[in-house]
Parts: C-alpha cells; sequence; structure tokens
C-alpha cells in the first residue's frame, strides 16, 4: 500500500477512527498498530507477512536471552545478526551473486548456471525489506551493549517493528528511542495536530508535485528517448538529484507527519542537503537515519578515527561501499559507495594538508565543488549499468551549450527551478529573523499550504512509486 494511492486514503480513514477508541489502553493500542500495520504491509504481498513475522520473532526472543544469559549472549547476538543478514541475502543479493558466479563458469566454459537454480520466491524482492532488518537488527545489539532492557510483551515490540508510516522506507527508528514513546498515550494537542497536518501536505507536494514531474526527464533520459550532451546531462543530473531528495524526504514527511498524529515523534530524515558545504556535512544532512545507522554499527565498532589516519580512511572506506551495497545488489550501487569513499577520503586528506586555505570563508566555493561532487555520484547510483555510466559521465564532460532540449522538457525544467527557489527561501529564512517571523503569521501560513495543497490537486506529475521502495 502507498501512501500515493486511494487504498491507502481508505485505510488511514479507517485507522485514524479506530485510534481514539483503542490508543488509551496500552495492550489494545499495540494490537491496533500492529494489525493496522501488517494490513498495510500485506496490501503488497501478504506471503511477505510470514518474513517479518519471523524476522522479528528471533530478535524478539533474541533479546530476552542475551539479556537473561549474559554469560552466552553472544551466541544469541550473533543468531541474531545471521538471521536477518541472512534473509537480506537471499532476498536481495542471491541472485546478484549467483550471476557473478556463473559469469565465472562462463569464463572457464563451465556449463552451469546457479541464477537457474534459486528459487522463484528469493528473486521477488520484499517491499522494505532493508529497512526494518536494520531496525531489527539495532534492537538486539542494543540489547547486548546494555544500551536496553528488551520487552517482553511480544506486541509492543511488533508495534516498534512494524511501525507502518516508516515500515517500507524510513526513517529507520531506534528502539531505545521509540518503545518507551509507544508505552505512553500521549494527547495531541492542536499545535502538534496542526504540525502533523503540515508536515503531511509538504510530503505529498514534494513527492507528487516536485519529484514525480522532475522525474520524467530524468526517465526520459536515461531511457535514450531524450539524448543531448553537456549542459543536457548536467542538467538531467540536477532534476535527478532533486527527484530522489523530494522523493524520500516527501516519504518521510509524510510518515513523520502520520506519527504526530498519533502523538508520537520520528527525527528529521533529511536537513536540506544541497546546503552542504563538504561532502562530510552532506552526509550528515542525507538519509540521517541510515547514516547514523551505519556509523553507530559498522564504523564505530571498526574503530572510527582511534586507530590511526590509515585505518580511519579503511573504515570508511568500508562503511561506504557497504552504504552503496544497502541500495541494491547491483555493481552501480557499490561504485556510488566507492565513490564517496574515495571523495570523502581526498576531502579528508585535503583538509588535512591544506588547513589555512580551507578554513578561509570560501562558502560559494565549497558549496559549488560538493555539489558538483554529489551530482556525478549520482550518475553511479542512477544508471543501470557500467555502460551507461560511462555514457552519461562522457555526455557531462562533453563540452555543448545546445539549448534545444529546452522546447521539449520546459515542465520538468520549470519544476527544477522551483525546486531550487525553494531552497533558495528555506536559506532567507534561516538566516533573516523578519522572513522567519512573517512566514509564521496565521495568514502567511494558512496561504501558502493552500497554495500547496492546490498544486498536489492540479500539479501532481505522472504517478510513480516511491524510489525507495526498490530497498
Amino acid at each position: 500500500m502507498s501512501f500515493n494511492s486511494f487504498p491507502f486514503i481508505v485505510f488511514i480513514v479507517i485507522f485514524f477512527l479506530a485510534w481514539p477508541f483503542f490508543k488509551k489502553r496500552q495492550n489494545q493500542r499495540f494490537l491496533l498498530l500492529v494489525i493496522g500495520s501488517f494490513v498495510f504491509y500485506g496490501w503488497w504481498d501478504w506471503r511477505f507477512l510470514f518474513l517479518i513475522i519471523f524476522s522479528g520473532l528471533v530478535d524478539f526472543v533474541s533479546a530476552i536471552l542475551i539479556n537473561r544469559y549474559r554469560n552466552k549472549a553472544r551466541i544469541f547476538l550473533v543468531l541474531s545478526i545471521l538471521v536477518n543478514v541472512g534473509i537480506l541475502g537471499v532476498f536481495k543479493y542471491s541472485s546478484f551473486i549467483a550471476e557473478q558466479i556463473d559469469h565465472l563458469f562462463q569464463f572457464i566454459s563451465y556449463p552451469f548456471s546457479l541464477k537457474d537454480k534459486i528459487p522463484g520466491f528469493a528473486l521477488i524482492l520484499p517491499v522494505g525489506i532493508s529497512f526494518y532488518t536494520f531496525q531489527s537488527m539495532s534492537y538486539t545489539i542494543d540489547v547486548y551493549r546494555g544500551k536496553l532492557e528488551p520487552t517482553k510483551n511480544i506486541l509492543h515490540f511488533f508495534s516498534y517493528l512494524a511501525m507502518f508510516p516508516q515500515l517500507v522506507a524510513g526513517p529507520i527508528v531506534r528502539a531505545k528511542d521509540f518503545l518507551k514513546q509507544l508505552k505512553v498515550n500521549r494527547k495531541v494537542s492542536a499545535i502538534e495536530f496542526w504540525n502533523g497536518i503540515k508536515l503531511i501536505i509538504i510530503g505529498y507536494f514534494q513527492k507528487t508535485v516536485l519529484a514525480d514531474n522532475l522525474g520524467v526527464l530524468v526517465d526520459n533520459a536515461f531511457a535514450g528517448i531524450d539524448n543531448g550532451m553537456g549542459i543536457y546531462w548536467w542538467i538531467v543530473m540536477s532534476c535527478f538529484a532533486f527527484q530522489i531528495y523530494f522523493d524520500f524526504n516527501g516519504y518521510s514527511q509524510i510518515a513523520r507527519g502520520l506519527a504526530k498524529l498519533m502523538g508520537y515523534h520520528f527525527k528529521m530524515n533529511f536537513n536540506h542537503p544541497y546546503i552542504a558545504l563538504s561532502l562530510k556535512d552532506f552526509w550528515t544532512r542525507w538519509h540521517i537515519s541510515l547514516s547514523t545507522w551505519f556509523r553507530d554499527y559498522v564504523y564505530i565498532p571498526l574503530g572510527g578515527s582511534k586507530k590511526g589516519e590509515i585505518r580511519s580512511h579503511a573504515n570508511m572506506w568500508v562503511t561506504m561501499t557497504l552504504s552503496g551495497l544497502w541500495h541494491g545488489a547491483q555493481i552501480n550501487f557499490i561504485l556510488w559507495g566507492m565513490y564517496h569513499s574515495a571523495a570523502l577520503s581526498i576531502e579528508r586528506l585535503a583538509n588535512k594538508f591544506f588547513t589555512p586555505i580551507f578554513k578561509l570563508n570560501f562558502s560559494i566555493l565549497k558549496w559549488s565543488a560538493t555539489l558538483f561532487a554529489v551530482l556525478v555520484g549520482w550518475v553511479f547510483f542512477r544508471a543501470s549499468s557500467i555502460d551507461q555510466i560511462v555514457f552519461v559521465l562522457n555526455g557531462m564532460f562533453t563540452p555543448n551549450l545546445n539549448f534545444d532540449f529546452l522546447n521539449v522538457n520546459k515542465d520538468p525544467i520549470l519544476f527544477l527551478v522551483i525546486a531550487i527557489l525553494i531552497e533558495i527561501v528555506f536559506i532567507f529564512l534561516k538566516n533573516n529573523k523578519i522572513l522567519k517571523r512573517v512566514s509564521k503569521n496565521l495568514v502567511v501560513e494558512t496561504l501558502t499550504y493552500a497554495i500547496l495543497i492546490c498544486s498536489i490537486l492540479f500539479l501532481r506529475g505522472p504517478e510513480k512509486e516511491f524510489i525507495y521502495f526498490q530497498f
């Protein structure tokens, strides 16, 4: 069930009609959340409910055993991790691994295909599998580290694990933050309710108006329908940069808004990443819940930056490459992770050896260099093959100032301009107290959200699935 679908509208109306009657008592509240979340997730394919239930049960029991038998805690933690990683391996990476092995067999002229032996069900990627497995793993890891007491109420646990607003595309919620929230029946104030509605409106506007309209030019370009060189591909990649940002942040904003209507709080998942002045800054602003997950559960356990310069770079490469692999079992995602690893290493070394220069306030130059690096990186993410990566990069770096493509792509480029203006407005609001105060005026705010609602109704682009559902 997708946020931008009619069945979801029916579902959410029924859920919030029932919520006031169920939320007053703890177990009834948990039961409604679990049933609602299972209906929401099972709408795609009810068979994969057994997958989330199985992995959840393993982690629920493992956490209790870790807490009870501390002398054997490592065994139960390893069991939990193996089950979660194993499920990811089977459903997300088995086909990719089999293909690489088959290439090896072809190289040595051995007549065997491992991919043909994989059961058909394992070739179907369950929606949101990477999100809920990471969320479930963090629970048992935190219990093992002594940062969290495991819950003994299975409904409480599955309310956390399967919470429908963020189940299939994040943000990734930490158990130590959210289990406590679920225990409390909070009365939602009028201000909180309005803030939740605002987040939902912003989310739908970002997804249906901005992302879906920008996606028209991007899809045509990568499908070879439109062809150009030079400036054409820089505009295409700029469109994709904002498409993926508004698509994913749109989902996160809707999820945060729905949670607020229930009295819960999800942390911000994006913080205007395209105003970053360095790649390090970019990664503190982009997909924050995943970036911090890899920092806390991969980078720091590997030693972080505390074991020397070379080891620090190696840890960063491992973390970023795994982050790329998390997005999918395709070579382009691995290359994307490695590209950012290399770019971050270069940036770190430049900061170290050219400290006086980098301390100067060259904000425009720093921002331009960061945006340039990010746009080039998005080529690896969006392309579907190495050949396509080479083709697009060649197009970007082939000088060509032919603007004929503007005539047939007026609408997407108009929405690109709107997207850029929105970020510029944010910068002004952030740095100007008078404008910030004016934006909070009831009349101005009401008019703003009325315009957003009208845009959602009349300016929405061709309906597309959320990009991150594939992960």
